[in-house]
């Protein structure tokens, strides 16, 4: 099949290589002049490891890539731990990993070139309103993100909900063990992680009535995010006079898409449903969609029917449970605070596996098998 797809992120590039490699004839359109991406780190969780290997490039991510040992969660204001989940102890079977996204992308677009994938920067795809007009394309792909063009031309243009929530990224220097920590406090919560190199990741969050834009793009002040923070244990306040430069966008509610296809045109990755942050799964959403896709065109005549219908209910369920994630995050009445804390705690003191184990049908997902 000829295939084009529109946008050259995570999942355009991922599903042009997995495209390529059955051997299709696959084009992507980047609407930028480069492929290039903010200061920002990800996790890739088992599920979109497996993608990853399953596409040739396990050894090339690992290289740039450091293997995430914990998950701690953390009361903010005290600094006390509330739950580790001891990724090596009792999940040494699967691999969680910490990236620079530029990182990422550019062992994406080396394997897309490589395999022969042809990459046409500062190309803008309109989407026809005739779906199955495509000008010479059997395909058509819109992996062109949260603001998708194509998305609009399938579904129509739908507002998204402010959902009180603006959050900051920032990377500083700092060496520590490969570990996600979650600070949580009333109504905002910070999320850090190492990178390579000496760096760390922070994605901050608060709660707020002020509308912020829906961009990662927009700077902000150090200080603003400092001051959201200043009643945090000493720790994060010593990250965060690190601080210097810092992005900021507003967090929007975006339902799964309600349809994904149209014609020879098909939504996949943040086109077909955004996510907010809070389970680190965007990326590995993509990935998946990715597979999915690629594989499910090795039968032309079901394909995209089948697509759809093996990825919208996972998806739905991970977007309504990174929505939960942050009311969880972010409990201000302090005796409920309490509790949950004190439920948590015991809870991993006589169960220390159940709580990374009621995530299997998450992490322990392969859309590859």
């Amino acid at each position: 099949m000829k295939i084009t797809v529109a946008g050259a992120g995570i999942g355009g590039l991922s599903a042009s290589i997995a495209l390529r490699q059955r051997g299709h004839v696959v084009t992507v359109a980047e609407s930028a002049p480069d492929i290039t991406e903010v200061g920002a780190g990800l996790q890739i969780s088992p599920n979109g490891m497996a993608v990853l290997r399953a596409l040739g490039l396990g050894d090339a991510f690992e290289d740039v890539s450091l293997k995430a040992e914990a998950v701690q969660l953390i009361d903010g204001p005290t600094g006390r731990g509330v739950l580790t989940l001891d990724l090596k102890r009792h999940a040494p079977d699967l691999d969680w990993r910490l990236v620079h996204r530029a990182r990422l992308i550019d062992v994406l677009k080396t394997a897309a070139e490589t395999t022969g994938v042809q990459i046409d920067l500062s190309r803008q795809i309109d989407p026809p309103d005739n779906h199955d007009a495509l000008s010479g394309d059997d395909l058509l792909i819109g992996a062109d993100g949260v603001h998708s063009a194509m998305r609009a031309k399938i579904n129509g243009t739908k507002p998204a909900i402010f959902s009180n929530q603006v959050a900051w990224r920032a990377i500083i220097e700092d060496d520590a063990p490969a570990q996600v920590e979650v600070h949580m406090g009333p109504r905002r919560h910070l999320v850090s992680y190492p990178l390579p190199g000496g760096l760390r990741n922070i994605v901050a969050v608060e709660e707020r009535e002020l509308w912020s834009d829906e961009s990662w793009r927009q700077q902000d002040d150090p200080e603003n995010l400092r001051l959201a923070f200043q009643s945090f244990a000493p720790r994060v306040r010593h990250w965060l006079d690190k601080v210097e430069t810092v992005h900021l966008w507003g967090l929007f509610l975006h339902p799964v898409a309600s349809r994904w296809l149209a014609g020879q045109q098909v939504l996949l990755g943040d086109a077909a449903h955004p996510t907010l942050p809070f389970l680190a799964q965007g990326a590995n959403m993509a990935l998946e969609d990715s597979w999915t896709l690629a594989s499910c065109l090795d039968d032309p005549q079901t394909a995209l029917d089948t697509y759809e219908t093996a990825r919208r209910a996972r998806s739905r369920r991970i977007v309504d449970a990174a929505t939960r994630n942050a009311k969880n995050y972010h409990l201000s009445f302090p005796p409920l605070r309490f509790a949950a804390h004190t439920l948590l705690r015991v809870g991993s003191t006589l169960a220390p596996r159940a709580a990374l184990q009621r995530f299997d049908w998450l992490y322990r997902h392969d859309v590859t098998a």
